[in-house]
């Protein structure tokens, strides 16, 4: 938006059909002035004006996030979003009575009847409502949303759900845990099956063999792991399954990228 005048206690913006918006100084860049351009993010404050700032919230509208309860009262549960005014979370937008303390995945809409941000817990009625056109072994953005009986839940490019299933879970995973993943496959259902790696030989090692070698240089180029280390070991140190850490250690070995002794591997001319 562009500046229009710059007072004391901050400055204002031309918001067109919305009138001037207020920025307060605190948030203003220094070297502010008239007729400069900024980006900006506009919410309304507790006296419902429409507040500008700088700040980066959280969550914007059409996003899903993992935010904080900061308060509960008659009316809902209050959401840090890294604004001054929290987000709030209305008692019918909630599966579950929310609790003072704890994080939840949340869905950010606009409230036509309030006219403000609301957030929304019931993410279902938000999400697979574009049509699916991923393709096999498409890279996605993951948002890792809940366990269940059979994996993990997760939001795909903020759209659609998916399952990654337990036996493809090679590392540690929390809910709201940003991630990169693969399309598995869309079912004739229109359900979604992911992974975290992707499929074929080739590209499995490579994924693996180039994590051996960060995990490699954050170890002083070498690792006390061999093909004869226990699987929880190697999963421990390097998230990863005993049989894809033998498929990249042989990968890395035929290159001569890395030597093997008899405790351990090591980097060749780290």
């Amino acid at each position: 938006m562009r500046v229009v005048k710059e007072l004391d206690f901050g400055i204002y913006l031309d918001g067109g059909e919305m009138g001037e918006i207020l920025m307060p100084k605190k948030w203003v860049p220094a070297g502010t002035h008239p007729e400069d351009m900024l980006d900006v993010f506009i919410y309304f404050d507790s006296s419902d004006r429409p507040i500008a700032t700088t700040l980066k919230p959280k969550i914007q509208v059409g996003e899903f996030a993992w935010l904080k309860v900061k308060a509960v009262d008659r009316i809902g549960a209050f959401l840090d979003w890294g604004l001054d005014k929290d987000l709030l979370v209305p008692f019918s937008e909630q599966n579950a009575k929310m609790e003072e303390g704890r994080s939840y995945l949340v869905y950010a809409y606009f409230d036509t009847r309030s006219k403000r941000i609301a957030a929304s817990a019931r993410l279902e009625k938000f999400l697979d409502i574009e049509p699916v056109e991923y393709k096999e072994n498409e890279e996605v953005d993951l948002l890792i949303w809940t366990r269940s009986d059979m994996g993990y839940k997760a939001i795909i490019n903020q759209k659609h759900l998916g399952l990654v299933y337990a036996n493809q879970i090679f590392q540690d995973l929390k809910p709201g845990q940003k991630i990169n993943g693969y399309i598995a496959q869309v079912r004739p259902d229109g359900k979604i099956d992911l992974r975290l790696q992707k499929t074929g030989y080739e590209n499995v090692i490579d994924d693996f063999a180039r994590k051996l070698i960060d995990i490699l240089k954050e170890n002083d180029d070498y690792l006390p792991l061999t093909d004869k280390s226990s699987p929880d070991d190697i999963y421990k140190v390097l998230g990863m399954s005993k049989k894809n850490f033998k498929k990249a250690l042989g990968a890395l070995y035929k290159k001569k990228i890395i030597s093997i002794g008899d405790d351990g591997f090591s980097l060749v001319n780290p």
